[in-house]
């Protein structure tokens, strides 16, 4: 078995390898290809480039943010009100009394996250601050995880009073998304995300509404930033942050290729049964499009920026470096964008902490220790001792793997001088039973158990069952008093908030030199840092803190005088000074009539209120498409249509607009109850045509009464439904709105005779509003020079034509391509690696068929389309049903999650998707649910059959 576990440890070291060299010429030719669009005069950026870690990032960790970026903050924010949002989805997250390691998703993230919001909700110019998480009402959980809204309290500090409000300071907020009875892990909620986006898009807007009226002189609050913690949190931010047009940032606390690494070096499992475990792909694709979609990263350390986000395809150091240069000089990027690496340390809060035990010179200190009773918690911990007046060596960690537990107990029990001398706590969560707990702690502990018996440790090794998070500061000062040591021996730590609390106490540390113990030593300069995978050097490290009493209280010392530096209002400033240098982005046309406005007795062809918004007035033609033009193109005069559009906007007087609205209508989408998605991708076009008369004749009652709206959804462009619904003679006026080219147009048909076209042109209006949703980061022009260059580099390697740019298919924000040969063809994962390697943000998606791929903006896409119709129309994304097939383009798993219903038409009629959908790095069953509630399966697509689906939601009377 051991020869076996070897032999894929080395495989698993040579594959890795490999990545590595692969991932490193690709980023070669990515900086030569980069180098080959730089102008003659910028070539020449080298030892005075900038660096991507701005000012002090680097050279002085805890002061990121320098003394005028920090002053500028306050005293242009002084007298704002701003909102922020932060993520943090799994777990269980509650102000007080957090149950820290109860299990693996009950960490150090947990205290973070809930500290964070604390100290921001108390900051001068921050108004409101919400934590979303998940709403828990499962029996095995205690209640208060099933509160809707939790108020945390505001820290007591007079650097942070501020002028309170009625709906001011930080909140958990708790969106029900995933199974209501049950608490399940990290692991298991992908397949939910979906669900929560549109939980949380609904409370951002109501309350940004809310706000408005507060602060905001009846305009929305929007939040300034929308803040991921963790991969899954990440993924949400990204689909709410292109949703609502807000500026992203995304804290990783640790990182799926680097535990992808780890595990494999271990040679413990292999990259299926990692992936099993962990979802370890779908993890990693989250990351990606972290890197995709935020406009900054926030790591705790250095280690975090140069080694372990350099594993991804979507970040490289130098080609950020090289960008940021070229930024600050003016210079066009040609489409490439890189986030903002930038490393703050967590922050701390010190007001309650009492004063020490221990006097700096080392001698025992007993001021106050007679008037108090010793906590409940010592006698707990005592009680495992012969000796308990020995100094303690104190590791607070839950059972598991990375944390190496093992290897410490080890340490301790070969090392007889150690032993002598010390005494060791093992703070390892809290458990009833071993035999409930997760078979990965389980195995740990038991580990540890057997490790106890076979170095005969008992009376020098203390285990207790419970804790409550409210002692653990007397756990930290029951160490400091007998002067002991406290230790983080992690594989990997990502920061090593609990060094930061020991130290606080009055401990030396001996901590792991991976990751961000390294950053914190270098500031504190309270201990050793080791070889986690050395127990002698372990051992070694620890003899000499506890036996060299001035060596102990040295370290002590620096500790208790540099701990200011990761204080909470230290993190706060320099967090807001980065924050506060983002562009604002928010929802563009939020001075325009809400819609929402609208009563529900207003029928659709009644809704014909003014719109002081003259991007719904884009009137396509068809000759251009047809005919062609002077520029040679339709896609050129598409873009020109477009852009004197929004010159038009901009130069066009108030009372012109005023002139002009009477043309422009509200879309008539606006009044309905319902709304009938039609996105089936996996069949023919006479079948597509059939399933939306079938659609038309089942819900024809509610079509009568205006009631219930449709839109059509699909990767064809504008035209080809024009021609489509033509064909099948199905007027354009049918349907409320189209979302074209995978997500990225979304057009309403002309909403009166006045807006009729001639019939040489097509009679649809193009939102551009949309536009300025999904056009973050876009790549351009420069992206579309990338994708011809590297599609004809792909047809030469065949030496055929494989893929060819459809131009007619195309528009400014959708490059499309006709495949020729699916067999030949890259499969999404291929192409989006090599576009992120070239620091180019896209999504991209091939048709059902393979037929078609679509590039689109990185946060465009067909479930993004609806989000936009709920917050620019008021349409309720409960009220929507999106009709899809048994399989569909490459975006087909967003259309499945979310809190809309799902009608899913099953039947010989749906073509096997082309083998380029094959290639997923993930499992479907890992980021979709076939059994939530609002989903049904229909045999065929006859009008009864949809009839009774639409009944069992609610859209139609039985």
């Amino acid at each position: 078995m051991r020869c076996f576990l070897l032999q894929i440890e080395g495989e698993e070291a040579s594959r890795l390898s490999k990545q590595h060299q692969e991932r490193e010429e690709a980023r070669q030719y990515a900086a030569a290809d980069f180098s080959e669009d730089l102008s003659e005069g910028e070539k020449g950026e080298n030892s005075n480039e900038p660096s991507i870690h701005d000012e002090r990032t680097m050279t002085r960790m805890p002061r990121i943010g320098s003394t005028d970026a920090i002053e500028a903050w306050a005293s242009q924010h002084k007298d704002k009100k701003l909102y922020i949002v932060l993520i943090s989805i799994h777990g269980l997250i509650r102000g007080e009394n957090m149950e820290l390691g109860r299990d693996s998703d009950t960490g150090g993230q947990v205290k973070y996250v809930v500290e964070l919001a604390r100290a921001l909700g108390s900051t001068p110019g921050i108004y409101r601050v919400d934590l979303l998480t998940r709403q828990i009402s499962a029996p095995d959980v205690d209640w208060s995880y099933g509160e809707p809204t939790e108020m945390l309290s505001p820290i007591c500090s007079e650097n942070f009073g501020h002028e309170m409000g009625e709906s001011s300071g930080a909140y958990i907020v708790r969106i029900p998304f995933g199974p209501r009875d049950k608490y399940i892990p990290k692991e298991h909620l992908w397949p939910y995300i979906q669900e929560f986006v549109d939980g949380a898009l609904v409370h951002i807007v109501q309350m940004s509404k809310v706000l408005g009226e507060q602060v905001g002189s009846g305009q929305p609050v929007w939040p300034v930033v929308i803040h991921g913690h963790y991969a899954d949190a990440g993924d949400s931010a990204a689909l709410l942050s292109g949703a609502l047009n807000v500026p992203m940032v995304f804290t990783g606390h640790s990182l799926g290729r680097d535990k992808l690494e780890q595990i494999l070096k271990q040679g413990r499992q292999t990259r299926d049964e990692i992936n099993a475990t962990y979802k370890i792909m779908r993890r990693i694709e989250a990351e990606e499009l972290c890197l995709d979609a935020s406009e900054i990263i926030i790591t705790s350390t250095r280690q975090e920026i140069e080694q372990q986000w350099g594993l991804y395809d979507g970040f490289d150091l130098t080609m950020a470096r090289k960008l940021r240069a070229r930024i600050k000089r003016g210079v066009s990027c040609f489409g490439r964008y890189m986030p903002r690496m930038i490393a703050i340390p967590p922050g701390m809060e010190f007001s309650h902490i009492a004063p020490h035990d221990v006097d700096l010179d080392g001698e025992a200190g007993n001021e106050d220790d007679s008037a108090s009773p010793d906590p409940p918690i010592w006698a707990d911990i005592m009680r495992f001792f012969s000796n308990p007046r020995k100094p303690m060596i104190l590791a607070l960690a839950r059972p598991d793997p990375k944390k190496n537990i093992t290897t410490l107990i080890k340490a301790f029990g070969e090392h007889r001088e150690l032993r002598n001398l010390a005494n060791l706590t093992l703070i390892m969560g809290n458990r009833d039973v071993i035999d409930e707990m997760s078979s990965t702690n389980a195995a740990v502990l038991t580990s540890v158990l057997k490790l106890i018996d076979k170095y005969d440790l008992y009376g020098q090794v203390a285990y207790p069952k419970h804790h409550k998070q409210s002692e653990v500061p007397d756990i930290y000062r029951l160490a400091a008093r007998t002067k002991g040591v406290f230790i983080n021996c992690a594989f990997i730590e990502p920061f090593g908030l609990t060094l930061i609390e020991a130290a606080a106490y009055g401990l030396p540390m001996v901590a792991t030199r991976n990751g961000g113990p390294v950053d914190i030593h270098r500031v504190l300069d309270n201990g050793i840092l080791v070889d986690p995978h050395n127990q002698n050097e372990i051992a070694e490290a620890l003899y000499k803190l506890v036996s060299d009493k001035h060596l102990w209280a040295q370290c002590r010392q620096n500790g208790l005088k540099n701990i200011h530096q990761f204080s909470w209002p230290e993190h706060c400033k320099n967090y807001l000074s980065r924050v506060g240098t983002l562009k604002p982005r928010h929802p563009r046309w939020q001075k325009s009539n809400d819609a929402t406005e609208i009563s529900e007795a207003d029928s659709p062809e009644d809704s014909l209120r003014d719109v002081h918004d003259i991007s719904l007035n884009l009137k396509l033609s068809l000759d251009s498409e047809k005919s062609g033009s002077k520029e040679g193109n339709s896609n050129i005069v598409r873009r020109h249509l477009e852009d004197a559009v929004q010159k038009l906007s901009i130069s066009v007087s108030a009372s012109s607009v005023e002139g002009l609205s009477e043309n422009v209508r509200w879309p008539s989408l606006c009044g309905r109850k319902h709304i009938i998605v039609i996105a089936v991708d996996s069949v023919q076009d006479a079948d597509f045509v059939q399933i939306i008369k079938n659609i038309f004749e089942a819900s024809s009652y509610r079509r009568l009464s205006c009631s219930v709206g449709f839109v059509l959804s699909t990767s064809k462009s504008i035209s080809e439904i024009h021609a489509l619904l033509i064909s099948g003679g199905i007027e354009t006026s049918d349907f409320d709105a189209f979302i074209c080219n995978s997500g990225s147009d979304l057009c309403y048909p002309s909403s009166s005779s006045e807006d009729m076209l001639s019939p040489a042109e097509l009679p649809f209006m193009i939102d551009l509003d949309y536009h300025t949703q999904i056009e973050y980061r876009w790549g351009g022009e420069g992206l579309r020079k990338t994708l011809i260059r590297w599609a004809a580099e792909k047809n030469s390697e065949s030496g055929q034509n494989v893929i060819v740019e459809d131009e007619e298919s195309s528009s400014t924000y959708c490059i499309s391509f006709k495949v020729t040969n699916t067999e030949a063809a890259s499969p999404v994962k291929e192409i989006r690696r090599t576009m992120r390697i070239q620091a180019l943000r896209c999504h991209v998606l091939y048709s059902h068929d393979g037929s078609k791929l679509n590039v689109i903006p990185v946060l465009a896409s067909r479930s993004q389309a609806l989000r936009y119709l709920y917050i620019r129309w008021g349409v309720e994304l409960s009220n929507m049903t999106v009709v899809v097939g048994e399989s569909g383009d490459t975006d087909y798993e967003s259309l499945l999650g979310g809190v809309h219903k799902t009608i899913i038409l099953k039947g010989s009629f749906n073509a096997v998707p082309n083998q380029v959908h094959a290639a997923r790095s993930y499992s479907l069953q890992d980021v979709v649910s076939f059994e939530k509630p609002g989903l049904a399966s229909v045999e065929g697509y006859g009008p009864d059959n949809l009839k009774s689906a639409l009944q069992k939601f609610g859209i139609l009377k039985d």
